[in-house]
């Protein structure tokens, strides 16, 4: 039962860095302040759902093909979202 639930929660997990394609057809999710939280959020919601689906897989004992695939994706997330925020560096040092 566990399994299926770690699963569940991966899967899920999947999805919801999609959910900002909507939100940013928004005029005030383009504003500076907005935009930059919502997408901080979204990048350590994926780092979070890389780590988490990581250790799932490994620790949780959960190897299932549609963990693999879960892991997989959300790990490509995670460096994603590492990267966006190492690009972001140079702007939060200069100023």
């Amino acid at each position: 039962m566990k399994q299926k639930i770690l699963t569940a929660i991966s899967t899920i997990m999947l999805f919801v860095p999609w959910t900002i394609l909507p939100l940013r057809s928004f005029d005030w999710a383009l504003e500076s302040p907005a935009a930059e939280i919502m997408i901080y959020s979204y990048a350590a919601f994926m780092i979070f759902s890389g780590i988490f689906s990581i250790l799932a897989y490994a620790k949780g004992r959960v190897k299932s093909k549609l963990m693999q695939v879960c892991a997989a994706i959300n790990s490509m997330y995670a460096v994603g979202a590492i990267a966006i925020i190492c690009m972001t560096i140079p702007g939060f040092v200069n100023g």
